[in-house]
Order: C-alpha cells, then structure tokens, then sequence
C-alpha cells in the first residue's frame, strides 16, 4: 500500500506543472521616436532576448513632449536611455545618484552639415562662420567646438529643426545626426558635406543604459540581464537580420519608413557607431575609465564642469567588456 501512495504521489508531482517564475517587469525610456537607432533595445524585446532572462521589459518612445531626465528621476521610467556624457554628469554635478552601465554607441552620431563647394570641407573651416545649433547644444558638443577648433558664441544661429533655412542658402552650415538629417537632405536633391565630430575627437559615448544606484546595489542581477540582452539585441540589429525589430519600430512610429532603417543601419556600420575601437575586443556596450576620464578633461577644462566633480562615480564597468555576446558577431 505504502508503495501505491508513493507510486501514486509521484504520478502527480510528474503530471503537476512547475509554475513559472515571476517575470521582472522593467520600462526603458528611449531619447526620441522609435527609430534605427533605438534598434538593438527592440530587437532584443522581439527576439524574445530580455524573456529568456526573465524580463518583460516595455520600451517607452521619446519624444518632443518628453523630459528624459525627469522621467528617470520620476520613476516612470526604470532605465533610460542617453545620448551623451553631459547628462550622466549632469546628475552627478546635482548630487542624483544615477548611473551610465553601458554605452550601446562608441561613436556618438552628433555632425556638423554643409554644402559642397563652399569650402566647408573640415571643422576648421567653419570656424568663425555662422552655424546653426539648438539651445542644447550651447552646453554640450559646442563646448568641445570651442576648446578644440576655437569656435565661439558669436558664429551661434538659431535652429529650430526645420531644413528649410539650410536648403535656401548654399552657406549654410547646421547640426545633425549622422543617420537622419543627412539623409533628408539628400532627399531634398543636395548631398551634404558631412563632419562627424567623433571622428575630430568628440569622445562621449552615446545610446547609454542609465538607471538609479540603488537598482544596481538591490538588483544587480536584473541589471545584467537587462544590459546583457540588450548587447544580444544590438549584435542582431547590427549584423544579422534585424526585420523583427523594424516592425516594432513601425508599430510605435509608423512615419519611420524601411528606406530611412535601412539608410540609418548602413551608416551605422559604415561609421562603426556600435562596433569599433574597444567594443572590438571588450564587446558592445564597452566603456574605459581613460575615457570617461578622457571626456571629463575637456569638457571640465571648458568650465562646463568643476574640476572636483567626481565623475569616476557616474558610470560602471560592471556589467561591461566582458566580450559578452561576441561570437555573434559576423
């Protein structure tokens, strides 16, 4: 009998589901609208790369109406996505203890756009000619302009996003990324003279994860699987199919056409946007302290920062240059 009961019990625990575990829920914010170059993040939310590892994570779009910053600091979103080293140091130069803990882009895509034939073929060309620049741009790459190439606030126009200035007067110069303007300039019938300023020694790393200290302190293991897949995520985008993730990137923005991907992807190849210099041995998403370091210098020694800003604690290493995801790589 006792061996029925036995029998019998483990009948049912074999016949029993074993429940799944709890998924983590996780909302990212990305810097704009969907588009090529939030590519890797849905990817990975397609491929299913961030459920194998136990996240449901929902990318949030940017946008106009969106406050990036305030919306980390809020807590409506978990992590956030930023485009530069300013805005990581600009939580630490206020004292809100967030953290870069990896950067997607060692090139950020930031360029300066010409017409051909006007003499605007380097960045020291245009130095003391009109450009026209945002309002944010007064304390970021412009800082780096003026201690570099010695532009000053003078040549300052304003730009509203709008190309039309640029396309009526052939001595124009603007700001743009590498994967967007250029291209609707072309569109337009002009080919632009192109300057990426990561090439010139613009060094911020751009597309980072940024996410509270405390998430890294309580849930380190969430933060690596979440940065983990996003690494898988970009090695797909980049170099294997990426359809899965530009339907995404349709859904939630259906202006984003396949032309404008597929143009975006080739630069991003092109220019090694995602994959070059250390990510080429350390894995996507690498960072260096010699460059944060690097970064920090000239901006500090432009007078945006003080010297005594301690920035070594606003980025991690952690969960980075651990040739994660490596092999997939082509």
């Amino acid at each position: 009998m006792r061996l029925t009961l036995l029998a019998l019990a483990a009948g049912l625990a074999a016949a029993t589901p074993v429940l799944a575990q709890p998924m983590t829920r996780l909302t990212f914010g990305t810097d704009w609208l969907a588009q090529a170059e939030h590519g890797g993040f849905y990817q990975a939310v397609a491929a299913g790369l961030y459920r194998q590892r136990g996240l449901d994570v929902t990318i949030r779009m940017g946008g106009p109406q969106q406050n990036p910053a305030q919306n980390l600091v809020a807590g409506v979103v978990n992590a956030q996505m930023f485009s530069d080293g300013f805005s990581v140091f600009n939580f630490t130069a206020q004292a809100i203890p967030m953290v870069a803990v990896g950067a997607m882009f060692q090139k950020n895509p930031q360029v300066l756009i010409a017409h051909p034939g006007q003499g605007n073929d380097s960045l020291e060309a245009m130095r003391g000619k009109p450009i026209l620049i945002s309002t944010a741009a007064r304390t970021s790459y412009w800082t780096f302009l003026r201690a570099k190439f010695g532009y000053t606030d003078a040549q300052i126009r304003p730009y509203t996003f709008n190309m039309a200035p640029f396309l009526a007067d052939r001595t124009a110069i603007q700001q743009g990324f590498l994967t967007s303007e250029p291209y609707a300039i072309q569109q337009a019938g002009v080919q632009p003279v192109v300057h990426l300023l990561a090439d010139a020694g613009y060094d911020t790393y751009s597309c980072m994860i940024v996410l509270p200290r405390q998430m890294i302190e309580r849930q380190p293991d969430v933060v690596r699987a979440f940065v983990e897949a996003t690494i898988e995520g970009w090695y797909h985008y980049i170099y294997r199919d990426p359809s899965a993730g530009n339907a995404l990137i349709k859904r939630d923005n259906p202006e984003m056409t396949d032309a404008k991907i597929a143009n975006s992807i080739a630069l991003m190849r092109q220019y090694g946007i995602v994959d070059s210099g250390d990510s080429q041995t350390m894995g996507i998403g690498a960072m260096t302290e010699a460059r944060w370091k690097s970064f920090f210098d000239t901006v500090s020694g432009a007078g945006v920062y003080p010297a005594t800003l301690p920035w070594q604690t606003a980025f991690t290493t952690e969960f980075v240059n651990k040739r994660h995801g490596i092999q997939l790589r082509p």
